[in-house]
């Protein structure tokens, strides 16, 4: 007997702090110096996925090196979406004007409140690995939604890197085209510390 793993139910605005990506399978959300060219020619089988995360996502967390690496951040899903982007860094100050971004110099916890306050009950996502590292550890995490890639990088930012800490625990929420995407919702497990 063959068991096929179910899709994520669609998402909801439900004022929930996502920590969202596609991921290669060996777990980097984005290439050496944040290239993001491995994605090409990689399908999700649900058309609807762009459209499902445009209407349930009221603003995004970023940081400073993937904006830098990304400039336009406050124009995404391919530039049909416009909202409150937020870039957390140490340095706000030599950071280029851009419309709908807002830089903050605060700590992770704080950025999530203004974050989640400017969504407007919609969600907020994390589109950084050090800030959703901060914020799981802070048990400040609703969701990890990870639409998994088929395939390996070897090499970039990976979506967790804690070399020495404790491992995290998830709870798993939730093919047959070979270059779709796995689409997985993950909880952080009961035995997290806040």
């Amino acid at each position: 007997m063959t068991y096929a793993l179910p899709d994520t139910a669609p998402q909801t605005a439900a004022g929930k702090v996502l920590w969202h990506f596609t991921m290669s399978l060996d777990g980097f959300i984005a290439g050496p110096n944040h290239s993001m060219d491995w994605m090409n020619g990689i399908v999700n089988p649900r058309a609807d996925i762009t459209q499902e995360y445009m209407k349930t996502t009221g603003a995004i967390l970023g940081g400073r090196d993937g904006f830098d690496a990304f400039p336009d951040a406050d124009s995404t899903y391919d530039g049909t979406w416009q909202a409150p982007v937020f870039i957390l860094t140490h340095h706000p100050e030599d950071a280029p004007p851009t419309p709908n971004t807002t830089f903050l110099n605060c700590g992770v916890a704080e950025a999530i409140r203004i974050g989640l306050e400017s969504a407007d009950g919609k969600n907020l996502e994390i589109l950084s690995a050090s800030i959703g590292r901060q914020a799981l550890e802070l048990g400040l995490i609703d969701d990890i939604d990870l639409h998994i890639a088929p395939v390996l990088l070897g090499d970039g930012i990976r979506l967790f890197d804690n070399p020495g800490g404790a491992p995290v625990t998830l709870q798993l929420l939730n093919g047959d085209i070979p270059t779709a995407e796995i689409n997985v919702r993950y909880r952080p497990g009961a035995n997290q510390q806040p």
